[in-house]
């Protein structure tokens, strides 16, 4: 089946649009509350913007550590439709207090509700993957799941260009996000009015309230079935790797590359725009299968040019560039300027054919009594992995390490965590022999 008939289809259109506008609106508030941190001058008790600004991160992060467990019962236990919608009603009231923040630009509230906006986003994640395999048949599971995360990429983009742009405006920016959040807010909510019925999986689950005993329950819960749990490390690995990068483009366009927001807009865009062909690739590679080959297929593009984009860069690092100086015209009449570009592409274009596999997996190999609780186990470990990101990739800055350095160790540390996963599930190698033969 042709995965763009999806997006007719009412067992799947609502759900799409309802996910978009939520990581839509997400990157909305989240870039422009970093905005009108950093380049606003706004502060919050004296303390220094950057340190701000890595904490909101961390904050929006937490929820998925502390809630995730939580979430994964209510997801199992409840019809998931109708908890979609109260979950959307939460992101409304949650964003009608946020327009009364950005209007008097209260960066403590809207830190406050960052956090809560995290949370909403927590409870929702184990809802949209495990509702997916009880709406689409499993030869659809692939073409869902690629469509799903080219969404998800391109509302991160979106979102990002658009929060920052608009909160920048003079006068009116905050005023103007605090109007577009309720908005998007309100559309999410009707998109969800259209999401069909997904019964119980465990009507009859008793609740643990208990955040700890409960995050290492679910935890086994995910080890149970050994396939499944080396495809969610996987899976955090890619969030890993897209945070590294994610994180490190803006100042990698600044401090290598001599360019502007310009330019790091558009190398987001080449990143996301990968990962989003990279996903909607998989249905047609596939053939409508859950084919775990693109997975050791996506490993080898993602060390590939991770590597190459370390040796592109050293043009830029051998001219010594003024910081932030070059616009998007400018950097493009560099001929190395493109192979940075083509490089950024294809890391996120591999790491879609890297993830799509691997969520699909663990839809169609986990028990539909504990699907959203594994998922949730799922989230646990991949906010856990950007944490690691975020500190390792601190760390390697603090011990002199330039960016590309840091992005060709990311490309060789991909050698050794996917060797050692492909050793421990050797159907991802045996698939890809298969795929390759098959294919050729």
């Amino acid at each position: 089946m042709n995965q763009f008939k999806l997006l007719h289809s009412k067992r799947f259109l609502p759900l799409f649009g309802t996910q978009f506008l939520g990581a839509f609106n997400d990157n909305v508030y989240k870039n422009a509350l970093v905005i009108l941190i950093i380049f606003q001058g706004s502060t919050l008790y004296g303390i220094d913007t950057n340190y701000i600004v890595t904490l909101s991160a961390g904050i929006f992060i937490l929820p998925f550590f502390l809630f995730s467990a939580t979430a994964g019962q209510l997801a199992d236990k409840h019809e998931k439709s109708m908890l979609i919608r109260y979950i959307k009603i939460l992101e409304i009231m949650i964003m009608s207090f946020a327009f009364i923040a950005f209007y008097f630009e209260s960066i403590l509230m809207l830190i406050v509700l960052l956090f809560l906006m995290g949370t909403q986003s927590t409870l929702f994640s184990p809802l949209k993957y495990s509702i997916v395999p009880q709406h689409l048949a499993d030869h659809e599971l692939t073409g869902g799941n690629g469509l799903l995360s080219m969404g998800t990429f391109l509302a991160i983009l979106l979102g990002t260009i658009l929060g920052g742009i608009v909160v920048s405006l003079e006068s009116y920016g905050p005023l103007m996000i605090a109007g577009i959040v309720v908005i998007l807010a309100i559309l999410g909510f009707l998109t969800s009015l259209f999401i069909p019925k997904a019964e119980s999986a465990a009507p009859d689950l008793k609740i643990n309230w208990h955040i700890i005993s409960q995050t290492f329950k679910i935890m086994q819960y995910a080890r149970e079935n050994r396939s499944v749990f080396i495809a969610i490390i996987a899976i955090s690995w890619f969030w890993f790797i897209g945070a590294t990068y994610l994180s490190q483009v803006p100042a990698y366009s600044k401090s290598t590359l001599g360019s502007n927001n310009e330019v790091v807009t558009l190398l987001l865009t080449m990143f996301s725009v990968g990962i989003g062909l990279g996903s909607l690739m998989c249905e047609k590679l596939s053939k409508g299968r859950i084919e775990l080959g693109l997975v050791p297929l996506g490993a080898i593009g993602i060390i590939l040019f991770s590597i190459d984009i370390y040796f592109a860069s050293q043009y830029f690092v051998a001219l010594s560039l003024p910081e932030g100086q070059m616009n998007a015209s400018q950097f493009l009449e560099i001929s190395s300027s493109w192979r940075v570009l083509v490089d950024l592409m294809l890391i996120g274009l591999f790491g879609g054919f890297f993830i799509v596999p691997l969520n699909a997996m663990i839809q169609k190999r986990t028990i539909p009594d504990t699907r959203a609780r594994v998922i949730a186990a799922s989230n646990i470990l991949n906010a856990l992995f950007m944490v690691i990101s975020a500190l390792a990739t601190v760390g390697m800055l603090l011990l002199g390490f330039n960016i590309p350095q840091i992005f060709l160790f990311l490309g060789l540390l991909t050698i050794g965590v996917t060797g050692i996963l492909f050793l421990l599930l050797p159907e991802f190698v045996q698939r890809f022999a298969v795929w390759v033969r098959f294919s050729g």
